[in-house]
């Protein structure tokens, strides 16, 4: 009986907007999709069904404790053992998550992004290459109105409001600080395209992709 492979995983984390998805996506497709999988860390916010609609607007989904850290990271064990995982699919617009799944494939390179992936000790643990994406805060901060606007739903005050409630003090409180564990700090995430190239080269050589 033939042992699998355990999979080369790689953190990406860095504030709202900063380009953590952006990067990641373009790893992967740089890489060969085949390679690789990708999981956010969006997908494992804890589920909120016990609360009415107003008070889940009112949680704090930047704080480590809006997440369901033990499900990732029984998920990334059953990868690594070579089993196909559910990964949770989040609803934005209800704050909750939703009564789908997408099943997610084992692959040579898994990839988890999101913006606390370098905080949580266990998890952080599991990588073999840690990226924190470093984008300066006034545009992050552009990024997430345009971004939360178009795709979910929200007024331009609402999310400066959070931004300032929640958003800002969690960045410096948990966010920032896990710089401190990067391999490499990536300037400008996906728009960084010499970086990008560097860093294909390493994964590629550290996963033994070709």
């Amino acid at each position: 009986m033939s042992l699998h492979p355990r999979p080369f995983l790689i953190g990406v984390a860095g504030g709202t907007c900063s380009g953590k998805t952006t990067l990641s996506e373009h790893l992967a497709v740089l890489a060969g999709g085949e390679h690789v999988a990708l999981i956010k860390l969006d997908s494992y916010y804890r589920s909120a069904d016990d609360l009415g609609l107003a008070d889940r607007t009112k949680v704090n989904y930047d704080h480590p404790d809006a997440f369901d850290w033990q499900l990732l990271n029984d998920h990334l064990a059953a990868l690594a053992a070579g089993a196909t995982v559910p990964v949770p699919i989040y609803d934005f617009t209800h704050h909750d998550r939703s009564d789908r799944v997408r099943l997610l494939q084992p692959a040579a390179i898994v990839v988890v992004e999101g913006i606390l992936v370098l905080w949580e000790p266990q998890l952080r643990e599991r990588f073999d290459l840690k990226i924190y994406v470093d984008t300066d805060a006034d545009l992050r901060l552009i990024r997430r109105l345009r971004r939360d606007v178009a795709e979910r739903g929200r007024t331009a005050e609402s999310i400066i409001e959070q931004y300032l409630e929640t958003v800002r003090p969690a960045h410096e409180q948990f966010i920032e600080p896990s710089k401190r564990y990067a391999d490499i700090i990536f300037p400008q995430g996906g728009m960084n395209e010499p970086a990008i190239d560097v860093l294909l080269a390493r994964v590629r050589e550290l996963a033994l992709v070709v």
